[in-house]
């Protein structure tokens, strides 16, 4: 087992695994990561479900008896995702058990082509949970303009929630509020709020790529002298907007009537430039009450290597202000980054759920026509 896990573990920071797959279920691979690397948790996305199923044959079986019953791609998409994940849930509940209910969470998105639709959203993050059937699954919505009602109805049935593709620091403060008011609604429904549980996930290394981009447009010493660096000052400031809003009476007044809070979850901690070291996203994030969901290969390199230093936030909010009023100064638009970043991240799991689709089709029409 590694020493740097377990103190990285030990500073409060809850290790998530960024991928599942039929093959790592199959295999154990993820009992073994839970039991080996304290991984307590696991996220997916269209992505990570368009790779697992383009490759080996793990998914064989049940995608020819997909074929034999003639189901649609669409209804096929939803079996198969939905079977790794209650699965994945069924290999994290002792996890669940044994920290009564705040680790052992798997995650599933909605179908990214409703990120922009308030209604379709719900409806598709309703269906997921009764398909799906565990305590322990979190419904992944898209931190959208659209999506931002979506969450506060969810959370108010009792529906567990991770907040994904939040970019800026604006957004984050919306979607703590549409946390709130999911939680005080969920209570007047007469739901135990103890049991309904919620992250959101404040995406890291997709931020520095966007702007290092921009600086690298600049040009000037100046410019070049800030790259790399703005992903973590963003993070930051939002764990300081995350204990601004946990000192507020209205988070007191839930946390008295018994809810958890929703922890900041770090997203996209895979480190995209290789100029940089390859655990800067985990060891320069730590923070107590935190998530970092990580790539295997992240992992892997942090149980290794990674430089785990105590809390690498609380203290660093002024050089992260400093730090966005200097790309301000050298003309880094970041309103521009982040809208174009939330852009992005819905158009590339769109595409990567197409992806996924267009993989089913074909494995359907194999097995259908090698029936």
């Amino acid at each position: 087992m590694s020493e740097i896990l377990k103190k990285l573990s030990g500073e409060g920071v809850s290790i998530w695994l960024d991928d599942i797959s039929r093959e790592r279920l199959r295999t154990d691979n993820l009992a073994e990561l839970v039991k080996d690397k304290y991984v307590v948790g696991v996220t997916s996305n269209p992505t990570i479900f368009a790779k697992a199923l383009g490759k080996g044959d793990a998914y064989d079986e049940q995608v020819r008896d997909l074929a034999v019953r003639g189901v649609d791609v669409e209804e096929a998409s939803r079996a198969i995702t939905t079977y790794d994940i209650r699965w994945g849930c069924d290999v994290l509940r002792p996890v669940y058990d044994r920290t009564e209910g705040l680790d052992g969470r798997v995650s599933i998105e909605v179908d990214p082509r409703v990120a922009r639709d308030t209604r379709r959203t719900i409806a598709e993050a309703r269906a997921l949970w009764w398909m799906v059937d565990r305590p322990n699954l979190f419904i992944k919505i898209p931190a959208t303009e659209e999506g931002l009602p979506a969450i506060t109805a969810v959370l108010a049935e009792g529906i567990s929630v991770n907040v994904t593709l939040i970019f800026s620091l604006e957004r984050y403060g919306k979607v703590i509020d549409a946390f709130f008011a999911g939680l005080e609604k969920a209570r007047e429904n007469g739901h135990d709020l103890s049991k309904i549980a919620s992250v959101a996930s404040f995406f890291v290394s997709r931020v520095d790529t966007e702007i290092d981009k921009r600086l690298d447009k600049i040009g000037s010493d100046e410019a070049k002298a800030l790259r790399s660096k703005a992903g973590l000052a963003n993070a930051r400031l939002a764990y300081a907007l995350y204990e601004e809003k946990s000192g507020t009476d209205r988070w007191k007044a839930l946390k008295d009537a018994g809810a958890r809070p929703q922890r900041p979850l770090w997203a996209s901690t895979g480190v995209k430039d290789p100029d940089l070291s390859d655990t800067l996203y985990v060891d320069e994030l730590v923070a107590p009450g935190t998530v970092n969901t990580m790539p295997e290969a992240t992992l892997l390199a942090e149980a290794d290597h990674g430089q785990v230093r105590g809390d690498t936030v609380r203290g660093a909010y002024d050089d992260a202000r400093a730090h966005m009023a200097a790309l301000k100064d050298v003309g880094v638009d970041y309103d521009d980054v982040v809208r174009v970043l939330e852009d992005e991240g819905v158009e590339k799991f769109e595409a990567s759920w197409k992806e996924l689709l267009d993989t089913i089709t074909g494995e359907l029409e194999s097995k259908k026509a090698g029936a």
